[in-house]
């Protein structure tokens, strides 16, 4: 009983005082035409999750970086087929991603994460 007299009386000082009130917009992004086709709700950031198996799928997860998408990469199944096939798709997409300011981190040893410009991942 006694709180919600202080309550009110306290919100009642706060509304009835001459304090300016602030005023807030709210600012977000919004892109058509992103991945695949799909376009992006604002203030949305797409995340694929595929995976590398040769070396031509190389140039579709690039597609999907340079769309603003951020990557999970799983490259398990290139590395038990073909090492120096992985190493030359890691190293193709690493000079890509490092072009456009993103960021490349290796996770375990199965997987990359591949961050846009706008997107850091935190080591």
């Amino acid at each position: 009983m006694v709180f919600k007299k202080l309550k009110r009386s306290i919100i009642g000082e706060i509304e009835d005082s001459d304090m300016p009130k602030e005023e807030f917009i709210e600012v977000g992004f919004s892109e058509s035409g992103g991945s695949f086709g799909v376009s992006k709700p604002a203030g949305k950031i797409g995340i694929v999750i595929d995976k590398l198996v040769e070396f031509s799928d190389t140039e579709r997860v690039l597609r999907a970086v340079r769309d603003g998408s951020l990557v999970f990469l799983k490259i398990k199944g290139m590395k038990e087929k073909d090492l120096g096939e992985l190493k030359r798709s890691v190293e193709k997409i690493k000079k890509t991603v490092m072009a456009q300011n993103g960021d490349i981190v290796g996770v375990e040893q199965d997987w990359l994460i591949l961050a846009p410009e706008f997107a850091k991942v935190a080591r």
